[in-house]
């Protein structure tokens, strides 16, 4: 993000030589002569590859234990890329021989911690950024963070020339404002970040809020394991097939918009979801007027790809499980909720398939239009989609 195109600028007066530390009470200062990126994901790693592959060094700060911790922590035993690996993978390594067209989440955590080991990319864990500034004074970012255990914990100024921002849109769970009765509610409550797998729901009614990606693939997870799963949908969305004629959807979309505009593809896309998946009105799923690459390009939001919980849907019953889809929630009771439509229905267990949001407005302290388009409601639809995308 600085305009100065040499990374080896020596520091201002102000500090000693590139590399050293400063001991200040609890804080220290350290400056840092190349970039510094924040967060070790996909797009962090890829970063300090290209910059190591052209000579230049980095510091990559991510403030949990490991790489990937989203995809390594934050997702679901079943989940799979629903992209094809081709697209993405990172820049200078293809994924191993032998990986599937959609690789499994271990097979894509594998994947980067592989990345990190060939490349020689030593992120500083468990730094967790409290502040970044640019300081016109003297030309260079500040970037503090709290590094140790959270009662222990030193702060470290980072001076810099270059801040790399890689935290994803999916930094944090987004939970829904204002939801009334749900401290009162007596079952379990989660976010899909906390998911792991449906057999701990054997046996049990299961509502989930959401059917973006994560909401879609939860369900379907529940009922495959023996779970009673409802499924709330707010908003009209697009469900699209995975694949349309043994091609992945969404690359071809990417081919067909070399050609036709946007508009004509959706036609397309449209047509074949329809002849594929049929009429998901009748299924509680309407569609939106616009088109599903359109609303993605005015508001972010991604259409979802259905792996088989539209399948459920239709069937309405598979063996003694059940995918129903149900108004939106009005409020909680004690042992269940009540929806828009007045039903009332107890439920075991709630879990909020409501997306992620980035954190970046919380710790970078520029306001321009780049850190305000983090909060707006575009920011928000664009994080919903959830990490699978």
């Amino acid at each position: 993000m600085g305009k100065d195109k040499n990374p080896t600028t020596p520091p201002p007066p102000s500090y000693a030589a590139a590399g050293a530390t400063v001991a200040l009470a609890r804080t220290r200062q350290v400056w840092v002569p190349g970039p510094v990126i924040v967060g070790a994901g996909p797009s962090g790693l890829a970063t300090a590859a290209c910059l190591k592959a052209r000579g230049v060094p980095s510091l990559v700060l991510e403030k949990d234990a490991c790489v990937a911790a989203l995809w390594r922590h934050r997702t679901y035993e079943r989940f799979r890329l629903h992209l094809p690996r081709c697209f993405c993978e990172l820049p200078l390594a293809p994924f191993p021989p032998g990986t599937p067209p959609y690789p499994t989440r271990d097979q894509f955590v594998a994947y980067l911690d592989g990345y990190a080991w060939a490349f020689g990319i030593e992120p500083r864990l468990g730094a967790r950024i409290r502040s970044a500034a640019y300081d016109a004074a003297i030309g260079f970012w500040r970037v503090t963070a709290d590094e140790g255990s959270e009662g222990g914990a030193t702060a470290t100024e980072f001076v810099l020339r270059w801040l790399v921002v890689a935290t994803g849109e999916n930094a944090e769970p987004a939970w829904p404002e204002g939801v009334e009765g749900m401290n009162g509610y007596r079952g379990v409550v989660m976010h899909t970040s906390s998911y792991k797998k449906g057999d701990e729901f054997r046996g049990k009614n299961v509502l989930v809020v959401g059917c973006g990606n994560s909401g879609m693939e939860v369900s379907l997870d529940l009922c495959n394991n023996g779970a009673k799963a409802s499924m709330v949908v707010r908003d009209k969305l697009h469900v699209l097939p995975r694949e349309i004629l043994g091609i992945s959807t969404f690359g071809l979309s990417v081919f067909l918009l070399r050609w036709l505009p946007i508009k004509r593809v959706d036609s397309v896309l449209l047509f074949f979801s329809r002849l594929i998946l049929g009429d998901t009105e009748k299924y509680g799923l309407p569609r939106p007027k616009i088109g599903p690459l359109q609303i993605k390009s005015s508001t972010g939001k991604t259409p979802v790809l259905d792996i088989g919980a539209l399948r459920k849907i239709k069937n309405g019953e598979i063996k003694k499980e059940i995918l129903q889809v149900v108004p939106a929630i009005n409020r909680f009771t004690e042992n269940g909720v009540e929806f828009l439509d007045g039903h009332r229905e107890d439920f075991d267990a709630v879990i909020f398939a409501t997306g992620y949001k980035s954190n970046v407005p919380s710790w970078l302290k520029i306001m321009d239009q780049w850190t305000e388009a983090f909060a707006s409601p575009t920011a928000a639809h664009r994080s919903s989609s959830d990490h699978g995308a």
